[in-house]
């Protein structure tokens, strides 16, 4: 081989190298979306045929212990903090969803399973896993039962992620984010969790019927004289509009993030309150109390619930 062909063929090599190098990403932008190298697509996307959901059955929630794994409280993700909630019960919240594919299907979740994206899961930053949630589309009022056993999403301020399926289900596939409202359901240990039964009246197009939790056999208990209230809230704030009631639940969560489950009441005295809990026992209640109060806001007041 002569000098001359191989000075071209070098020279065509670092031209080609040089050409390339313009357009790659860098390592550190290819570690975070791949994920260490876990994930072999980089960019997600949904399957490349249709998907029907409309004969997939809503999920029958059913009390489960916490997973063994993703409830470590508190984990970090690309160096922000984050904390899991002692109990779902109680937890409602509105905001964007988004959803998540092709590029995690198969791989495994935070709790150890199977991500499946045509089942109806989720992924959220806060609650235990396994959480069952029934989310509603705002938009058209759609509703979903999931089973939360991931954590996501981490991008921007969404709320929650869902499988393809619950998006498919929900409307918004292929728009890419919903605004939604999503209810935890906590089953007590044995309770039963039953799906409305269909009748002839309903159409084919209702393929979405509601759900609703079956009562729990009424136990007789005798009343003692005196009922001592159980304090489950903390109350920070009454307010004569909701605007004003939201001002004060974001400048909670921009001090205290997910660390805190936060829920605004109207009660009958058209008053729209701010609460923060549920907490599990007294000493929880009065750190909480101590802290929110040392932390520049009026000191709560306990609330039974």
């Amino acid at each position: 081989m002569n000098r001359c062909f191989i000075f071209l063929l070098v020279s065509f090599s670092v031209v080609l190298l040089s050409g390339c190098t313009g357009n790659t990403m860098s390592s550190a932008d290819y570690d975070k979306a791949s994920a260490g190298g876990r994930y072999t697509i980089l960019k997600d996307h949904a399957p490349d045929h249709d998907v029907k959901v409309d004969h997939l059955p809503n999920l029958v929630p059913k009390w489960e212990p916490k997973s063994r794994g993703g409830n470590k409280s508190p984990y970090e993700v690309w160096g922000k903090k984050y904390w899991v909630m002692k109990s779902a019960k109680g937890y409602v919240a509105e905001g964007t969803a988004s959803w998540y594919g092709m590029k995690f299907h198969g791989h495994t979740t935070s709790n150890g399973e199977t991500y499946d994206m045509y089942a109806f899961s989720a992924a959220h930053k806060s609650l235990p896993l396994p959480t069952y949630l029934k989310v509603t589309n705002l938009d058209n009022q759609r509703s979903v039962i999931v089973r939360v056993n991931d954590r996501g999403p981490f991008h921007g301020n969404r709320l929650i992620d869902l499988s393809y399926a619950a998006a498919v289900r929900l409307g918004y596939q292929k728009k890419g984010l919903a605004r939604v409202r999503i209810e935890a359901i906590t089953p007590p240990k044995g309770g039963v969790y039953r799906a409305e039964p269909t009748s002839s009246s309903v159409t084919k197009k209702e393929v979405n019927p509601p759900i609703i939790l079956a009562p729990s056999p009424v136990v007789s208990v005798p009343k003692s004289t005196k009922e001592t209230p159980v304090f489950t809230h903390l109350q920070l704030g009454a307010f004569s509009t909701k605007e004003a009631a939201n001002r004060l639940k974001q400048q909670l969560f921009s001090v205290f993030d997910t660390q805190v489950n936060i829920e605004i009441v109207k009660q009958n005295d058209a008053l729209y309150k701010v609460l923060v809990g549920p907490y599990a026992s007294d000493v929880e209640l009065s750190n909480w109390q101590d802290k929110l109060h040392k932390a520049g806001f009026a000191k709560p007041v306990r609330v039974a619930m």
